[in-house]
């Protein structure tokens, strides 16, 4: 099947899936394969023709952002030069829809881990615990059920990779099974709120609680911050804060809740009601120039 793209919405397949936001993608030949909720889908981009298998056209748009105003969100963040050079390099990059339950565990798998790093534990996870299914003779796995993971023991779940995370992962799963947590619900819920409900998880700090709501609540003023996009702020907007705050944040490895939320907040009130992608921007765009 396939979706044409209005020639005034950019979208950058190779650019969107490579931009560390999402973590079960991989590239077979020209193609890229992915398992999304119980779905395994393939989709390449040909100039503005997406073409695809195994999903309808309206469960692309959603999970691609292809519903997303980009040029809009685009002018909007745009609000500097720095920002500026990151939009136009990086034009076409989309936030992706994720699943909020796998996305809630991909980033309590991800706290002080690299990416390679967080694709073996989810990928081990899949493979344990989640279903196979097969596409083009290639076996895929099913991200494992909320269910599934709250009848793991945590000898079992550690055996993943996941080190002192599995026992977070373990509480997490359960109450989700049980019914007292449903990361599906705060969809609906402001982005404050939902911040605040993902916050009373253990295993769920600051920023996985920002990175959940920007990539699968639709919480798109989010402001996630981690170490370059810290560096982005100290290199390229110092000037918004004093230097006592600048120098001492300089200094440290990692950064105090205080720290963190005046960053975030600087992120949301800085660049709007689209401050997601503005980090998204900055955050690629210094990975690629490091």
């Amino acid at each position: 099947m396939r979706v044409f793209l209005e020639h005034f919405q950019p979208f950058n397949l190779e650019l969107t899936l490579c931009c560390g936001q999402a973590f079960r993608w991989e590239k077979l030949g020209e193609w890229w394969y992915g398992v999304v909720k119980d779905k395994v889908l393939k989709v390449k981009q040909d100039g503005g023709t997406l073409e695809f298998e195994n999903v309808n056209p309206d469960f692309v748009k959603e999970y691609f952002g292809l519903k997303d105003d980009l040029p809009l969100i685009l002018t909007e963040i745009a609000k500097d030069k720095h920002i500026e050079e990151a939009v136009k390099a990086l034009r076409g990059l989309r936030i992706l829809r994720q699943d909020p339950w796998e996305c809630l565990i991909s980033y309590m798998c991800a706290t002080y881990k690299n990416i390679p790093a967080i694709k073996r534990m989810l990928s081990n996870l899949s493979r344990k615990f989640g279903e196979p299914t097969v596409l083009d003779g290639y076996t895929f796995y099913t991200f494992p059920t909320a269910e599934k993971l709250a009848d793991t023991s945590l000898k079992e779940l550690a055996e993943c990779g996941l080190g002192y995370r599995a026992k977070y992962i373990s509480e997490t799963a359960k109450k989700v099974s049980n019914g007292e947590f449903d990361v599906e619900s705060l969809k609906k819920e402001s982005y404050e709120k939902a911040r605040e409900m993902l916050l009373t998880l253990k295993g769920v700090g600051l920023k996985v609680a920002d990175c959940v709501a920007l990539f699968a609540l639709e919480k798109l003023e989010a402001f996630p911050v981690d170490v370059w996009i810290k560096r982005v702020i100290l290199n390229h907007y110092a000037n918004h804060f004093e230097k006592s705050f600048t120098d001492k944040v300089s200094l440290k490895k990692s950064l105090t809740k205080a720290d963190y939320e005046r960053l975030s907040f600087f992120g949301r009130k800085y660049f709007g009601r689209y401050a997601g992608y503005a980090q998204e921007y900055l955050y690629h765009f210094e990975r690629m120039n490091r």
